[in-house]
């Protein structure tokens, strides 16, 4: 199964040129202008993480996504929950809406699940296991609280992706995490635009966090992780300052491409996704530029970009697709 990802700038370069300094990555919806990272007190970095930095990581997610406490497990990012949550209960029919980050059925198919990817939400129910990434990853696409809610009450266990969700908070089913065994994954990384922390978090039932946290092992989070994560999730006026940026920026980014002749196919605030006469071609063209993209193995025509992070960035993008 192939697990191709954005972010693969080595290949970039091997194919284009170029130093990692003179490229721009637009192939991950990561925010490029990330959350200041505060000074950090030199115990964190010489010494193992302590329960009360954990506690205070914890404290805040709480407080931003409206979960007890002891229903929170901070992983090493969103990504180390897919690997860990196939694991929990024997393998049986998993269910993947698609076409989404192909990570989660990659995980599933390597714990011994049956993983098959559905088109209709419709055709979730049923399943031992079933994924929805809310707001989907690449189109965009999206569902209600209610939706989810009552899929929940459809399948043996309902995983929800909020990998994307920070600029779209009332989309969340954050806070009715662990009702009928559904799991809300969450990523700090993207949105905060600080991917290199490796942070990220589990929301559910206190029996599936608790089996969870066995699997993840101690120390699964650095205590500078908690220290940056607890300061950036409580920073509520940075958040809604970079929601209204991001969204504002992505109509920018659509009048851009529109005048290229690209169509939009959907999105969210940190990444959009285009239809394009060719992908491929498209890419290698914004590649010569050395703005990197990120393209599809099941489309040939769409192409996915985040957003530029400084005038100097919109700038070059803007040239490149006018060219």
């Amino acid at each position: 199964m192939s697990r191709d990802h954005g972010g693969d700038m080595d290949r970039a370069m091997a194919r284009f040129g170029g130093a990692p300094g003179g490229w721009i990555d637009l192939s991950t919806g990561i925010n490029r202008q990330p959350y200041p990272v505060p000074d950090l007190p030199a115990r964190l970095w010489a010494d193992l993480p302590r329960d009360a930095d954990q506690l205070g990581l914890r404290a805040a997610a709480a407080g931003l996504y409206g979960v007890p406490q002891d229903q929170i497990l901070p992983v090493a990012g969103a990504q180390a929950a897919i690997q860990l949550y196939p694991r929990l209960g024997q393998p049986g029919r998993a269910r993947v809406l698609g076409p989404t980050y192909n990570e989660h059925a990659g995980s599933l198919s390597a714990q011994g699940w049956h993983v098959q990817t559905v088109f209709d939400p419709a055709d979730l129910a049923g399943a031992d296991l079933a994924v929805v990434v809310n707001p989907n990853n690449p189109d965009g696409r999206h569902w209600t609280g209610a939706d989810l809610r009552a899929l929940a009450q459809k399948v043996g266990r309902l995983i929800v992706d909020e990998s994307f969700a920070d600029p779209v908070p009332e989309r969340s089913v954050a806070a009715h995490a662990g009702q009928n065994g559904m799991i809300v994954l969450r990523s700090f990384g993207k949105f905060w635009g600080l991917a290199g922390v490796r942070l990220g978090f589990v929301l559910a039932s206190q029996a599936d966090v608790a089996q969870i946290a066995g699997l993840s092992g101690p120390w699964a989070v650095s205590g500078p992780a908690c220290a940056i994560g607890a300061a950036a999730l409580a920073d509520r006026d940075w958040r809604a300052a970079t929601i209204a940026r991001l969204c504002a920026e992505a109509q920018r980014l659509d009048a851009m491409a529109g005048a290229a002749g690209w169509t939009l196919v959907g999105g969210t605030a940190l990444f959009r996704t285009y239809a394009t006469p060719d992908a491929e071609a498209a890419q290698d063209h914004l590649a010569r530029a050395q703005i990197w993209s990120r393209i599809f193995p099941y489309s040939a025509r769409w192409i996915r970009l985040g957003l530029p992070g400084s005038p100097v960035e919109w700038d070059r993008l803007g040239r490149a697709l006018s060219d």
